[in-house]
Parts: C-alpha cells; structure tokens; sequence
C-alpha cells in the first residue's frame, strides 16, 4: 500500500510539480568556490566519519540501555549514556570537526568563532519556531481541543479513514508538526479501532492516512518552513509558492 500510495505521489508532487515550479521561481546557484582561495578540502572519509559519529554514539547508547548485548557493568552503562546523550554526542562531533576542519587547516581560533557564531544564526528563527509550536501543542492537549475535534467529527458522520486524515490535517495546520500531527491523529483513532475489525490493508491505508494528513500544508508555524527558506536563500512568498504547495500536493 507504500508503493501503490507513494509511487504515483512522488511523481506529481515530485517531478510534475517541481518540472512546473521551477519555471516560476529562480535561484540562482552559489558562486563556484575557488579552490587556490580555500584550504585543502578535507577527505571524505573524513567528513563522513565525523558527520556519522554522533548517529553511531546515540544508536550505541540506545541498544546498550535496551540491554540487546547483555551489559550490566554500571560504569560503561554510564560511559556510554554519557557519550551517547544527543547533546555530548553533538559536542564530540563538533570539537572533531573544529579540530580536524578548523585547527589543522590552519585557521585560528577568531575565525572559528566567527564561523560558528555564523552558523547559528539561522538556526534561531527555527529554534524559536519550533519553541512556540510545542507550546502550542502543549495548550491544545491540556484544553481537550483534541477530544473535543474527534467527538465532532464523529457526529458529523465521517468515515473512520477520513477521520484519520482530517484529524491529522487539522493538527497539523495549526499546530505545525508533523509528528505531533501524527501521535495526535494516532490517538484520537485508536479507540475507534477497539470496535472496528480492520485487515492488514486497512491498517496499513489508516497508517497511511494519518501520515498524509501529517504532511499538508507546511507554512510558517513548521520549522522544515524556514528550514527549506533559509538553505535555499528563498524568500517567504516563493517558500509558500513552491514548498507549501508540494506539501499540500503530497497529502
């Protein structure tokens, strides 16, 4: 039910669309790095190994506490909770990266800082986004709007398919998350379910349903919004034009 619902998505919302749009908005491509004005570019092994270390150290962490290898010894379980945290898993690999980008090509520690400060710049704006957003989630659940949504669409008559999707759709405008839109609709569906005898399909186009109505609309109250405007270099306006409307296609 993927590749039946997927396939035929990924090429309108992908090719069709993204042939179309891109007659409509221009962007120009970054000026072409010059070589003679840049330090040796690193290995790509390198890179690769840096960029994946923080992945490995969290994944190790996560089968370690679940106890797949049979550890007991406190003081690696400590260790490895300690390295394998997503924030000391980061910093590793950010220290790595200093290091070995930064240091060893010669730069100095002003120019790190400057680099780094830079970098964060667009990150708040997403982070603040982010912020406001979970708030919101926040006073959406202790409210009750969630039960209060599912008891009226439910007297409305809608199908439990349908409400799947609509749930979703509705969180997911307004809360701007899609996995928040997910876990929500997921949870308004599930005591439906009790009293319903679904096959595997039907399941599977439930699941299906939920995550498409997590996928609509993508505006200005979801990060993946900004994330997409701010490393293309696009302005608000040719974000909704492009990216809100594939989303929307999507779903």
């Amino acid at each position: 039910m993927g590749f039946v619902a997927g396939i035929p998505t990924a090429l309108i919302a992908g090719l069709w669309f993204g042939k179309r749009i891109s007659k409509k908005i221009f962007i120009a491509a970054p000026e072409e790095i010059e070589e003679e004005n840049h330090p040796e570019l690193p290995p790509i092994a390198q890179t690769l190994l840096i960029i994946g270390l923080p992945i490995v150290l969290i994944l190790l962490n996560t089968i370690i506490a679940a106890g797949t290898f049979g550890i007991t010894n406190p003081m690696v379980l400590n260790i490895i909770a300690l390295i394998g945290h997503p924030f000391s898993a980061l910093i590793i690999a950010n220290l790595l990266a200093w290091y070995f980008f930064g240091l060893r090509k010669g730069f100095t520690k002003d120019q790190l800082l400057k680099i780094s400060t830079k970098s964060l710049a667009p990150a708040g704006t997403i982070i603040l986004l982010t912020g406001a957003g979970g708030v919101f989630k926040q006073v959406l659940t202790d409210t009750g709007a969630g039960e209060l949504l599912a008891t009226s669409l439910s007297n409305a008559g809608v199908s439990i398919l349908a409400f799947a999707f609509i749930s979703a759709a509705i969180v997911r405008i307004v809360q701007g998350s899609s996995t928040v839109a997910m876990i929500t609709a997921a949870g308004l569906v599930s005591p439906l379910l009790a009293s319903t005898s679904l096959n595997s399909i039907e399941l599977a186009c439930m699941v299906i349903a939920i995550a498409s109505g997590a996928s609509i609309f993508s505006h200005v109250n979801d990060s993946g919004f900004w994330l997409v405007g701010q490393y293309l270099g696009i302005t608000e306006k040719q974000t909704f034009r492009s990216w809100t409307v594939m989303t929307t296609i999507l779903a």
